[in-house]
């Protein structure tokens, strides 16, 4: 045949030009029937010399450049992304990653979760604008979280392409004749003096048998060999953990693409379908939410013990579903959620119970002869902006609550929103005179006209009203996460606590003696030194066996020389 010639005409590079001739009195006919495989895998031999030219005597001009091939160079990339992408290392430290910043997405407070307040309270403003600028405030929608999903997704989809060939010819054709090269590394082994192949064979059968496995017999032309195994399965398991992985993280690309997460405050009574968003936008549901009712529970010393809401979903008018919720039991309507999150004073009256009896020293106002005073005591229930007869010439109006108030240069100012110094205005109208009154509660000092009307007034009960905060989330991809969860846990399952056995007993002869040794192996893939106690019982199972056929065959021997 040929070989290369070099005549090292280049000497500067790092290889020579070489030509392929051949030899002489060569069939040019053999060369060419031949010559497209031949020369392939030739050239591929050559793939570091930088030129390999093939001579054209044999009608082939073929030329290959590493450094000017744009072709092999671009299969050359395409080939080291795929290495990279499909590499155990990249998907750790791209895992790693995701750790990490789910980490901080934990550490770090999230909206809407936290009121706006909370986390101005938290951070300098500069802090919170990078957070906020980052997405760090947001980590678990972030664009680059969702990149790095794609990513880590893309490298397990990579991984497992490129190593399921192999693993799946090792589940569907499992190695079942140990050779002897195998036979000297492998371990744990062991190997027992027998009679024949067929008392062997037998004891270790029935040994195996009797570990709860089910040998097969394997034959090998004139050979024979038993092999058992159990939960082969467990060499697919990294796949399961695989699949499930990808499930989660296909989860929280879909809820982070297509989901939306806001906030709903209803006062008691109050419906609404808007939603605001963690971005400042609102949005628009296809179905409203109604607050029926909403409190708090406490402990015997006072502390909070739970908060809850009643809620009714109503959709066309009507009432379609309705539930009590507390935190961790969400209502679910169409996919959307609805927590419970916060529960306080709206800073509203809901009731105002005053009681009232004519004043003495008004002068209109004076009880019927045929009444007795107890008889014109009245007591009374609004809201703010409700009015009542107080009898057929005054009436009474809830003009105004403040719930911190503040007097200066004889006005009342609203001094918060939160309820610390409540005040009550109301305003008591007599028909006759056309003349209004204005009532503090509490009695407010040049301001206040309690004294002067027709009708002595003063509060008996002041019943707050209050908000529900309800956290609202439609995350379509949360049955993907909750699938991929369970999946991980059968995945994890079979990869710590399944394990993959495998036994062989092989009768051996020795070639110089003539006798017989039955050559007993082993191996699994995780557990190695229970594995090992494991075999040393079945070495033990497979003794105990031979010395009965033992016994049996020499008993046989004995009596057919006997015979003769």
């Amino acid at each position: 045949m040929s070989r290369p010639q070099c005549d090292g005409s280049n000497p500067g590079r790092g290889t020579s030009g070489c030509v392929i001739w051949p030899n002489q009195g060569a069939s040019l006919l053999q060369l060419t029937t031949s010559n497209d495989l031949f020369f392939r895998c030739l050239a591929a031999a050559f793939d570091l010399a930088e030129n390999v030219h093939f001579s054209p005597a044999l009608g082939i001009n073929m030329a290959i450049s590493k450094t000017t091939s744009s072709t092999g160079a671009g299969k050359s990339v395409v080939r080291k992304a795929w290495q990279t992408g499909a590499s155990i290392k990249t998907g750790v430290v791209l895992l790693i990653l995701v750790v990490i910043l789910a980490a901080a997405g934990t550490v770090i407070l999230q909206r809407p979760m936290t009121e706006p307040d909370d986390m101005q309270r938290a951070y300098s403003p500069q802090m919170l604008h990078f957070l906020d600028a980052t997405g760090l405030t947001d980590v678990f929608h972030a664009w680059w979280f969702l990149g790095l999903m794609v990513l880590v997704s893309l490298c397990i989809i990579a991984a497992s392409i490129d190593r399921f060939p192999n693993a799946w010819r090792y589940y569907s054709r499992p190695y079942k004749y140990p050779d002897a090269g195998f036979r000297r590394a492998l371990h744990p082994q062991k190997s027992i003096a027998i009679s024949d192949e067929e008392t062997g064979l037998v004891a270790a059968e029935r040994a195996l048998h009797a570990v709860g496995l089910k040998p097969e017999r394997v034959v090998r032309e004139d050979h024979f060999a038993i092999f058992a195994e159990r939960q082969r399965i467990s060499e697919m398991a990294v796949y399961i953990v695989h699949a499930s992985l990808l499930l989660i993280f296909f989860g929280w690309i879909v809820d982070g693409v297509y989901g939306w997460r806001g906030t709903l405050n209803l006062n008691e009574g109050q419906t609404s379908n808007i939603v605001e968003l963690r971005d400042g936008g609102t949005r628009s549901m296809p179905f409203a939410i109604r607050c029926d009712a909403a409190g708090q529970d406490n402990y015997k010393d006072g502390t909070p013990k739970k908060w809850w809401s009643k809620l009714a979903v109503v959709e066309d008018g009507k009432d379609v579903k309705a539930k009590e919720i507390v935190v961790n039991d969400p209502l679910i309507y169409n996919g959307v959620r609805f927590y419970q999150s916060s529960f306080g004073p709206n800073g509203k009256v809901d009731k105002l119970v005053i009681a009232g009896a004519p004043n003495p020293n008004f002068k209109s106002a004076k009880p019927k002869a045929d009444a007795p005073a107890a008889a014109q005591e009245k007591e009374i229930a609004f809201a703010v902006g409700d009015t009542a007869d107080l009898d057929a010439d005054t009436s009474v109006r809830f003009a105004e609550f403040i719930p911190d108030y503040a007097v200066r240069d004889g006005q009342v100012y609203r001094r918060s929103n939160e309820v610390g110094s409540p005040a009550a205005h109301l305003i008591v109208t007599t028909k006759a005179s056309a003349t209004s009154y204005d009532v503090w509660f509490p009695p407010l000092e040049e301001i206040a006209d309690n004294s002067k009307a027709p009708w002595m007034l003063a509060p008996k009960e002041l019943k707050m009203g209050h908000f529900t905060g309800l956290q609202v989330s439609h995350e379509p991809g949360q049955w993907c996460v909750w699938a991929g969860v369970v999946l991980l846990g059968v995945g994890l399952a079979f990869v710590f606590y399944v394990v993959h056995m495998r036994f062989w007993a092989v009768p051996v002869r020795d070639e110089k003696t003539g006798l017989f040794t039955l050559w007993i192996g082993g191996t699994a893939n995780r557990n190695r030194d229970a594995f090992e106690q494991r075999f040393d019982e079945l070495i033990e199972a497979i003794e105990k066996e031979l010395n009965p056929i033992s016994a049996v065959s020499e008993s046989e021997r004995i009596a057919t020389v006997a015979s003769r």
